[in-house]
């Protein structure tokens, strides 16, 4: 397996980056002492939106509910008429992920689970279906024929369905095995949620009245994170993934997707608790053979420091990747680092071993 590799230790301050069900920041037991967690589908959506602001032609996906009435209008704009039109559309629906009735009463059509699809793909689909029309087929061969149609698009705007994956129950020849690979972010030491009580004031509340206008609490935590990020580089330039684009804009899709996993921040409470920093170290490697290792391990005993996390982090992480390579046996291809190198550098020499 031809991989790269981001190990990445970041540092945030008061922020709820990743809630749970009740709202407070998401924890784990690791090495026996809690640590601050931000969940993997946490930092991958950021990563994709990201990705998708950077390189808005190649990361053209969209994750959701509402392809009916997109699909409809492609249908339309072929020659289908407008009620035939709405019909095969909502059958595709059903096809793909099963259509929300109760939404449909509600005046909005759905389906019920997220569908992962690119605009070549809606386009080729439409285009499959509305030449299928002409034909007058029965039910069966029409149902047959859907699939097949949504099997004709390559993915040439979909690095982000190629790296991240699409899972659809009910076609699995339309699953998609995801290139990229996620850890969830877990602080290098011991890691408590925190209480914040706040009050707000009412404007217009007479002064000799006293009181606040409302009162609440907030949990927040602030750590130092690592995590992990790799790239499956022979699965990527398969001809289901991204195997129909030139290698210039692969490259493109490399890089980008790079960039945006060492920049991207979740944006919860971004307003009230804004955590946007920059990681303080990154560890790149781009590997020939081999497994996907995260170097988690190296902080299995949590991190203890008077003088800051961060450094500390660093060295445990560096030790480890050490002795790793020495016990396994293991020889990257390329290694880099930042802020030894400044990012378009890294991202540049890292690109260079793309095919």
């Amino acid at each position: 397996m031809k991989l790269i590799e981001l190990h990445i230790l970041q540092s945030f301050p008061v922020s709820c980056l990743n809630r749970d069900d009740v709202g407070a920041p998401k924890t784990a037991v690791f090495g026996g002492a809690t640590r601050a967690r931000i969940s993997s589908q946490c930092l991958k959506r950021a990563i994709r939106e990201l990705a998708k602001e950077m390189s808005p032609h190649l990361f053209a996906g969209d994750r959701s509910r509402l392809i009916i009435e997109p699909l409809a209008r492609r249908l339309k704009d072929r020659g289908v008429g407008e009620a035939r039109s709405l019909e095969i559309a909502k059958e595709v629906g059903e096809h793909l992920a099963t259509l929300d009735d109760a939404a449909e009463k509600r005046g909005a059509l759905k389906v019920k689970t997220l569908m992962f699809l690119s605009p070549a793909e809606m386009d080729a689909l439409a285009q499959a279906l509305a030449e299928i029309v002409k034909k007058d087929p029965k039910p069966k061969e029409f149902e047959k024929a859907i699939g097949k149609a949504c099997k004709t698009a390559l993915l040439k705007d979909a690095a982000d369905i190629a790296i991240f994956g699409r899972m659809v129950a009910s076609d699995h020849s339309l699953t998609l095995e995801g290139a990229g690979l996620f850890s969830h972010a877990l602080s290098t030491h011991k890691a408590d949620n925190d209480i914040d009580f706040f009050s707000a004031v009412d404007d217009l509340q007479m002064a000799e009245e006293a009181g606040a206008g409302m009162t609440g609490t907030l949990e927040f935590t602030s750590a130092s994170y690592y995590r992990y990020v790799g790239l499956n580089l022979g699965l990527l330039t398969d001809p289901d993934h991204l195997g129909a684009l030139p290698a210039s804009e692969r490259k493109t899709v490399v890089e980008t997707f790079l960039r945006a996993s060492i920049l991207a921040v979740p944006g919860a409470r971004k307003n009230s608790m804004n955590a946007h920093t920059r990681p303080g170290y990154v560890l790149g490697l781009v590997k020939n053979t081999g497994q996907p290792l995260q170097l988690i391990n190296a902080f299995e005993k949590p991190v203890s420091s008077n003088n800051g996390m961060l450094d500390t982090s660093e060295a445990k992480l560096l030790e480890h990747h050490e002795q790793m390579k020495k016990t396994w046996n293991i020889k990257p291809e390329w290694e880099g680092s930042i802020p030894k190198k400044d990012l378009d550098t890294f991202c540049k020499e890292i690109v260079a071993y793309v095919g």
